[in-house]
């Protein structure tokens, strides 16, 4: 297994954020209103899961091999704990490598770099073990002969917006596979979960609570910073993100009101066409373009036009931590971007 003691990328985290968190179906905002977004702010009661999915998991300590590990598509057995391991779905080579672990092999999403360049700065010690981490194909449908061919002791793969139990059965039959749920909304419960699958729950649990803390003192600290609204561009989308998204979920932990049209919870985020673009306005925009031409927002007939443009803070932002990869390491790094704009 490659195992380095990972730096403290971003920056220092400190303490602990209550565990008794209550997830809520409130919110219900519509990409169809018509009222500025920065004309309201939106301080929701929903609170992005960070326990451990009920009934699943190992309840092993830290360390103990064998373990049975209850997951999203049943349950598998590892008998020591894994030296090869091999990620299909986002955001899973970022939680290993917080964890301290690299990857043997990895897929990558539609346009989408293998290993983001944010985790080999993040890592640097790790650059050469991550320079030779092999691809096996797509996140929908990755190669199976080349997983095969990498021998892992475990597979770590995700339930989101795939024929999972194919999927499942397909990588299980190689070596034994831990689904997590996977998206935005549910990475802190996928980072226990994956935690568990290789003997580092409690290290995850202590890394969450440390994260958790430091974004909430942040926010004790900010006597009055407005909403922010977060926007991505990518392939012919535009989309605003809600309350219950990835990056939603870290201005939910520090506090952060966001603007009406972004109140939503029942949706990670919403198509919004180029004449409506007003549902990006706020306080505060954090804008990410994939492949990271800005013009292709920037350039908008209604850029100019949105308060917050004119305001002078809308903020271009790395897409793969703001936006596509869903790891405790990208939300460290959404929670430093956002106390280097807001502090």
């Amino acid at each position: 297994m490659n195992i380095r003691t990972p730096l403290r990328p971003f920056v220092a985290v400190s303490c602990v954020i209550s565990a008794a968190l209550v997830l809520s179906a409130c919110g219900g905002g519509s990409s169809e209103s018509s009222a500025p977004a920065s004309a309201a702010t939106q301080k929701s009661e929903y609170v992005t899961p960070r326990t451990m999915p009920e009934g699943k998991g190992s309840n092993a300590a830290d360390g103990d091999f064998p373990r049975t590990v209850v997951h999203f598509q049943g349950k598998s057995t590892l008998e020591a704990e894994p030296e090869k391991i091999v990620v299909i779905s986002t955001g899973q080579a970022d939680a290993l490598l917080t964890l301290g672990v690299v990857p043997v092999g990895s897929t990558a999403g539609d346009g989408a770099d293998m290993i983001p360049a944010y985790l080999t700065e993040a890592f640097p010690d790790d650059a050469d073990d991550l320079a030779a981490v092999t691809s096996v194909g797509d996140r929908f449908a990755p190669d199976l002969e080349s997983v095969a061919n990498l021998k892992p002791d475990l597979i770590l793969m995700n339930t989101a917006g795939k024929d999972a139990a194919a999927m499942y059965k397909s990588l299980s039959e190689i070596a034994p596979t831990v689904a997590t749920q996977g998206t935005g909304l549910y990475w802190k419960q996928d980072f226990l979960l994956l935690g568990d699958a290789i003997g580092k729950r409690e290290q995850a649990e202590k890394w969450l609570d440390d994260y958790q803390t430091e974004a909430a003192d942040f926010g004790k600290g900010l006597p009055d910073p407005g909403n922010v609204s977060f926007l991505r561009q990518n392939e012919d989308r535009t989309r605003v993100f809600g309350v219950a998204s990835f990056s939603g979920s870290v201005a939910e932990d520090i506090g952060l009101p966001r603007p009406e049209s972004q109140s939503f919870t029942d949706e990670t985020s919403q198509d919004i066409s180029s004449e409506q673009l007003d549902l990006a306005d706020g306080d505060h925009l954090f804008y990410g373009v994939q492949g990271g031409d800005a013009t292709k927002l920037t350039g908008l007939p209604l850029w100019d036009s949105l308060a917050v443009v004119q305001a002078g803070k809308a903020v271009a932002v790395d897409d793969d931590t703001f936006y596509l990869n869903t790891g405790p390491t990208a939300a460290r790094g959404i929670l430093s971007t956002l106390e280097k704009t807001l502090g």
